[in-house]
């Protein structure tokens, strides 16, 4: 059975509804995921957009979430995770804004593409404190098993 990753907040490919935005209370969406694969150590989430600023004309991947070494077992995260909620050893990333947690799309123009990616580890990461994005890859590479991802779209 493949890794699968969905919210019942909304359909892949979906939109994401206000709540979930800068619009409404801006916390994260209800997550579930299944099918980590044997041999699985941990899971990374990592929630971006790669049409910012503007989807007509994209300059950069604007960061979410980024969660790491959440437990192999778990299956999901409950609506507005607060990190006081996070299984004993889940660990966060900095996002665009520069600060850990979930930062939900304010697109500033367009309707954008948010990817919720999770990833099974045959490893444990050691604490990056506080990555970013690209030093969290980096750590994660060659110990990919598998990857799931929930696409959603948001336009104000």
């Amino acid at each position: 059975m493949p890794m699968t990753i969905s919210s019942p907040a909304f359909e892949h490919e979906g939109e994401i509804p206000a709540v979930y935005t800068c619009d409404g209370r801006d916390i994260s969406p209800p997550l579930r995921w299944s099918g980590a694969p044997e041999g699985t150590q941990s899971l990374v989430l990592i929630v971006d957009d790669p049409d910012a600023p503007d989807p007509a004309a994209p300059k950069m991947t604007w960061i979410h979430w980024l969660l790491y070494n959440l437990p192999p077992d778990s299956n999901g995260l409950p609506e507005g995770a607060q990190p006081s909620e996070l299984r004993a050893g889940t660990l966060d990333g900095t996002n665009s804004w520069g600060r850990t947690g979930y930062g939900g799309p304010c697109p500033p123009i367009g309707r954008h593409r948010y990817y919720f990616k999770l990833y099974a580890l045959d490893t444990v990461l050691p604490d990056l404190h506080r990555p970013e994005k690209r030093d969290l890859l980096r750590a994660m590479s060659g110990h990919v098993l598998a990857e799931a991802v929930l696409m959603g779209t948001y336009q104000h």
